[in-house]
């Protein structure tokens, strides 16, 4: 098995726990906890509180020390945390259950950021978007399976078992990445903490694509983690549906990732990438209009289609960004530039996790798909009108000015 191959292979196991923590969360909020929509929240947000709190940090790690040892670390720690969150689900405890899934997010985490900055380590340039696909593969693929299986099984008696099989995944995950081999690579000059994050994070602000990705980024998972909050009260109060739709409407956005993935992983040759660059969040948001018309007992007829919009053209979207960052970026940086724009991309997510609460709370479910509906546009627009409508090809990125 190939090194790449073994990056593969655990990424399957890693992003199927980690979406059984994406899914879980809302769900066992309101079948084991009972909770509002502010504990919904919350809990939301202490899962995509881990790319807040550690992405930075571990972005500065990645650029000092072994890959190989970081990703086994990222095993380990993702392992801690799944098996902590099965504990507090059999022993009734919230604040262990939302402590747990964050220790678990900071695994994904420092996993994710540490594979794409090893892949480049492992193939040339000119197949790094196919290397990039093989990688996100198994993101999408999880992001339909998971979903499918847990609406069939998760309840209150099965929750703290789903969490027990997360972390056998990351068990497995850890024995395929014992084996990967040594990345030697150019480090990061010694200098101070605060020296090195602001290298990093001048070099995204002032470069004419990473700026606009991150931005793009930004209102994208805003409106995204606004959306995993609003949802299950909308469908129960607006659309007056049953709450395992959400799960279904998880598993349409999964099987779009897939095919989205899959297909960028064989046009990507093919495709300018300002085509994709631009049509990933166009059908977001042409996605968001549509739940504004979700017709009243019969949602699934417009849920499920408006989530794999919001699936197919994203999911390419994130590969072929992340093309652009490997490419654009210096080696030495890779790290830090990563966890930069990982930040942009998840770290928001509490804050629209948060505010998804509180709007469900203060107003209405309708009005969260409204404040949705914008975000993705904004999203959009910041694509459409920036640079990122210029890269013609990785090559000719080079020639575009960084400011």
């Amino acid at each position: 098995m190939t090194p790449l191959s073994r990056l593969v292979m655990s990424a399957r196991f890693m992003y199927a726990a980690d979406q059984i923590a994406l899914v879980a969360a809302p769900i066992v909020a309101v079948v084991v906890f009972d909770a509002e929509p502010t504990l919904i929240g919350i809990l939301v947000a202490c899962q995509s509180s881990a790319y807040l709190i550690g992405t930075i940090p571990f972005g500065l790690v990645i650029d000092q020390f072994q890959l190989r040892s970081i990703v086994i670390a990222s095993t380990l720690l993702a392992l801690a945390g799944f098996s902590a969150a099965g504990l507090a689900l059999t022993s009734g405890q919230v604040p262990l259950f939302g402590v747990a899934i964050a220790v678990a997010g900071l695994g994904i985490v420092l996993y994710e950021l540490a594979t794409f900055s090893a892949i480049p380590k492992l193939v040339e340039v000119g197949k790094l978007g196919a290397a990039n696909a093989r990688v996100s593969l198994p993101r999408a693929l999880a992001s339909f399976l998971v979903p499918m299986v847990m609406s069939l099984v998760l309840s209150a008696a099965t929750a703290a078992v789903t969490f027990w099989i997360a972390a056998a995944g990351a068990c497995v995950a850890l024995m395929v990445v014992r084996r990967l081999p040594d990345m030697s690579r150019t480090k990061s000059p010694a200098r101070a903490i605060l020296g090195r994050l602001a290298t990093g994070g001048r070099y995204v602000l002032r470069h004419g694509l990473l700026r606009p990705i991150s931005l793009c980024a930004i209102f994208w998972n805003l409106a995204f983690a606004v959306l995993l909050v609003v949802l299950v009260p909308a469908i129960i109060e607006l659309y007056a549906g049953d709450p395992s739709l959400f799960a279904g409407a998880m598993a349409a956005f999964g099987i779009a990732a897939i095919a989205g993935v899959w297909v960028i992983g064989r046009i990507a040759p093919l495709v300018p990438p300002n085509v994709i660059l631009i049509a990933g969040p166009a059908s977001s948001a042409a996605a968001s209009f549509l739940l504004l018309v979700v017709p009243v007992r019969t949602p699934e007829i417009v849920l499920y289609p408006a989530f794999f919009f919001l699936g197919f053209g994203p999911s390419m979207w994130l590969v072929v960004q992340n093309t652009v960052r490997q490419v654009a970026t210096p080696e030495e940086m890779l790290g830090r530039v990563n966890a930069v724009i990982q930040t942009a991309i998840y770290g928001v997510r509490p804050l629209g996790a948060l505010s998804g609460g509180l709007i469900v709370g203060h107003w209405s479910s309708e009005a969260g798909i409204w404040v949705v509906t914008g975000l993705f546009s904004v999203s959009f627009l910041i694509a459409l009108l920036s640079g990122l409508r210029k890269v013609a090809s990785y090559d000719a990125m080079k020639a575009l000015p960084e400011t």
